[in-house]
This record gives structure tokens, sequence and C-alpha cells, in this order.
């Protein structure tokens, strides 16, 4: 990237492990200060192939390795209040929030009960606050510090269930969230952009975390590779560049974007 000696701050939400942890490593690697937030900062303990990744002492020692300054924040994205105090103690301590990665989410209760016409209430409430509203709260949270410096770099976390419907219906809470941050981000991007500030949103699709990569071989590698154009389960590595495209000096002029990370899993438009 053309700012590999990058200053500033980012905050990446759901950062204690997964691909939120790869995205905030990548940042301090390129010289950024950067604030983890997560529900729990020690998520990573879940899942024994990604505790085996992570330093004994969690990320924040991670991103200090890199010569950065790095802070911790356990808050609950569902809870704005909760939000709007994470975003205020980051700039609090740095004194600006330049780039936020708003990854926290993911997927709520087993797959059985959740075809489009038999969702489970308690499912379809827990999945639409921690994925669409946890984002919109972050991004409510720390647009006025943007806007007031004039800059700022936003991304958001989608998925390939949120561009493409499951051939049976099903996990339609899930896809409903994520199709709701896509067309949010577009939003953002045409609300914020005379201050300086981009937002575009990711898709990733078939990615080999610690906690994926159980259910894939579970399912049979071959077959989840056959899904893909690329005949190959994506890394946090390859999510990681992505972001680290669109928070660099490369990106300045793409914003409202969808950048889908599946290796050709998503077919359509």
């Amino acid at each position: 990237m053309t700012d590999t000696d990058a200053t500033g701050t980012a905050l990446v939400t759901g950062g204690a492990r997964g691909l939120g942890r790869e995205y905030a490593l990548r940042l301090a690697e390129r010289g950024l200060n950067v604030a983890v937030a997560d529900i729990d900062l020690q998520a990573y303990e879940e899942y024994e192939r990604e505790q085996a990744q992570v330093d004994e002492e969690g990320v924040v020692a991670e991103l200090r390795d890199h010569g950065v300054d790095a802070i911790g924040i356990e808050a609950d994205v569902t809870d704005p209040d909760a939000v709007q105090a994470m975003a205020d103690a980051v700039a609090d301590e740095f004194g600006r929030i330049d780039i936020v990665v708003a990854n926290a989410g993911g997927g709520v209760g087993p797959n059985d009960d959740t075809l489009a016409s038999e969702l489970d209430l308690e499912h379809l409430h827990a999945t639409i606050e921690r994925n669409l509203y946890g984002t919109i709260y972050t991004c409510l949270a720390v647009a006025p510090y943007m806007k007031e410096q004039e800059y700022g770099r936003i991304v958001t976390v989608a998925s390939g269930a949120g561009r493409q419907a499951r051939r049976d219906g099903s996990y339609a809470h899930y896809g409903a969230a994520k199709a709701g941050i896509i067309m949010y981000t577009k939003y953002l991007a045409q609300d914020v952009g005379e201050y300086g500030i981009t937002a575009n949103v990711i898709a990733p699709g078939y990615i080999g975390t610690g906690r994926l990569m159980e259910a894939f071989e579970k399912r049979g590698i071959e077959d989840v590779e056959s899904d893909t154009a690329l005949e190959r389960i994506g890394t946090p590595e390859d999510c990681a560049d992505v972001v680290e495209f669109l928070t660099s000096d490369a990106a300045d002029y793409v914003t409202g974007a969808v950048l889908p990370i599946d290796g050709g899993q998503v077919r359509g438009l």
C-alpha cells in the first residue's frame, strides 16, 4: 500500500479473535494506534485453534509488540450507550478516530428454524441487533469525530449471505441483517462524503478462521472449496488485504462500494 508508515488511530470492533484480530494486527503493522473492542476480550479462548494463535496475554499485547499504542475495550455493540462510551474512550485516549472497522456481528442460533417463513423470533432479533444495529450504532458514535476532523475511513462487514440467498431459504435472519448493512453503508457514504469520509463494505465468503474451520471440516473441505471459483477456502489475510486497501491512500476515491472476498462464491451481481 502507499502509506505503510501510516499514522493515526483505528478502532476495530469484534477485535479479540478471528477476522477482527487480523484486521487490528494489519493496521498496527502499518503504524496505526489501535483500539480493539469486543464483548469479551478473551473471546479467543472459546476455540482451541484461535487460542493457539493468540499471544497468551491477548490481542492488545500483540498489537503493542508492533510498537504502537493499543487499548482494549469491552463493549456490547447492541447497547448504543456502551458503543458511544467506546468511541468516546478511544477519542479521549488518542485524540481522534481515523479508521473504523465495524466487524462485530455473527450468526445467532443453529441453522435449524432459520427458514425465511419459520424464523425463531428470539434469534431474529438477536441477529439483527448484533449485526445491523451494532454496525449502525458504531457508525453513529464515530461519525461526529470524523466530521470534525474532516477525515475518516469506515469499513463495515457484511457477508456473501447478504448478497445471495441460500437455495433452501435458510439462515434468512443472518442474510437479511447483512443485506441491511450493505444498504446502510451505501447511504452512509452519500451522507458523509462531503466531510472527507469514505464508507465501504466488505462481504467475506468462506474464510478459514479457527471457528469456521471446524464447521468446514464437518461439511467436508473439498465440498466447501468446490463452491468457489478459485477452489480454495479464503484466509484471514485475504480479508485483511482488502481492509488495508480500503483504509489506505490508494482507496481515496472509493466509497459506497461492496467488495466481495469470496473467491467467486457468489455468482450473481
